[in-house]
């Protein structure tokens, strides 16, 4: 496994991330950004992925234009 492989792998996760809907798969498990202020328990490992999602949420445009460098790349490598 390459270093450019694994970087595909981590693209593909934070797209995974990215598209998550909040409303849906993530308020029924209690895992919102609104519960985790209320908890105030920022620091756990529950807190740290709730506050990675939501970074992936608010990093959606950098991440299409990655996907896209990485399409045209790929079209271009073979």
């Amino acid at each position: 496994m390459g270093f450019w492989t694994l970087m595909e792998g981590l693209l593909l996760f934070a797209n995974a991330l990215a598209i998550l809907n909040e409303d849906r798969f993530l308020a029924p498990k209690g895992w919102t950004l609104a519960e985790l202020h209320q908890t105030g328990k920022r620091n756990s490992l529950k807190g740290q992925i709730i506050g990675l999602i939501h970074a992936c949420h608010y990093m959606r445009l950098p991440l299409m234009l990655f996907n896209l460098i990485v399409i045209v790349f790929k079209l271009f490598s073979g």
